[in-house]
């Protein structure tokens, strides 16, 4: 079932079978809003403090600005801003910014599905995307496809910046990675903050605490109260899955997708201490499959970008599903 109307001034889609309710912003990039068991309630995505703020009345210069949590699409830049066939990619990439066309293709029974499209500005890309609901399952499968547009090879890196928390995440949820390795950037954002020592490599799942030389085991889940923030990668993986379970509430969450292509999650830690304007005393974890631990610079340089030739398509394929477990 497919319905419309608005989200804090933003027009917003709601597909929803019996299972799920998913909102979508098309005006603002797009956004996963908020992503509802039915059956609980919960709503499994982060939510800044600040929440979503209306509109404005130009686009906005980068991620930034009226961040309100949930999942974004990371496009053709992760991470730091930089420069690139001499323009300069924001924060994060630009299709968060722009507002994307949709077109509902199926709304039944059987299946809700909406194809929604946008064209990058700074760079002649065409990123698809279909959101497909089956009926009566907790499940939400996400359908892409970038062109380039151009006469040139492109390059670019590619992520999904999802983040769980909302009424979902707690203290003593367990979170699961098909990884080997994890690591730690060499100067943390906020750095009294930071529980984790900078400049680490690891193996997954502990990592060096920043304050003894205890290891630290990343698959257990902190609450707020421990006012940390660090960023983490992981990396080596063996296949495209990572999960977290809220043992409390007998719900996890599971994401796949192809680790060819997203061969990177960044786990983002917001646990409470990260004390600059929009984030300031929320409270999340990362789940974000992307091309590459770094932006399309450095992905460059360490030949791990993707370079696509001229006219030329990538296909893609994600799931998100809800489980209860005993």
């Amino acid at each position: 079932m497919l319905s419309t109307g608005l989200i804090r001034g933003h027009p917003a889609l709601w597909l929803e079978n019996e299972l799920l309710r998913i909102s979508v912003l098309p005006d603002k990039g797009a956004d996963i809003y908020e992503l509802i068991y039915k059956p609980s309630g919960v709503d499994f995505l982060y939510k800044t403090i600040p929440g979503l703020h209306p509109p404005g009345n130009r686009l906005p210069a980068d991620i930034i600005e009226n961040y309100e949590g949930g999942w974004q699409e990371l496009f053709p830049n992760t991470g730091d801003a930089c420069q690139y066939h001499g323009v300069t990619l924001p924060v994060h990439g630009e299709v968060a910014l722009l507002p994307w066309e949709f077109t509902v293709v199926r709304d039944d029974d059987f299946e809700t599905c909406v194809h929604f499209t946008v064209h990058t500005r700074l760079l002649p890309f065409r990123l698809e995307r279909w959101m497909r609901l089956p009926g009566n399952q907790p499940l939400l499968v996400i359908e892409e496809r970038v062109t380039n547009l151009s006469e040139e090879p492109l390059d670019f890196v590619w992520g999904h910046h999802l983040m769980l928390g909302g009424t979902f995440l707690e203290n003593g949820c367990f979170y699961d990675a098909s990884c080997r390795t994890l690591l730690v950037p060499d100067h943390p954002k906020e750095a009294a903050r930071a529980r984790l020592a900078p400049g680490q490599r690891q193996p997954w799942p502990r990592a060096l605490s920043n304050y003894s030389d205890e290891l630290i085991d990343l698959r257990k889940i902190p609450g707020p109260e421990i006012r940390s923030h660090d960023e983490v990668y992981l990396t080596d993986l063996e296949k495209g899955e990572a999960s977290v379970v809220n043992p409390r509430l007998r719900l996890a969450f599971t994401l796949t997708w192809d680790a060819s292509l997203f061969g990177c999650i960044a786990m983002w830690q917001p646990f409470g201490g990260l004390d600059i304007s929009p984030w300031a005393g929320s409270y999340g974890v990362g789940m974000e499959p992307w091309v590459a631990c770094s932006n399309l610079t450095g992905a460059i340089t360490n030949g791990k970008s993707i370079r696509l030739e001229p006219k030329m398509s990538l296909d893609t394929l994600l799931t998100a599903k809800i489980t209860e477990t005993c």
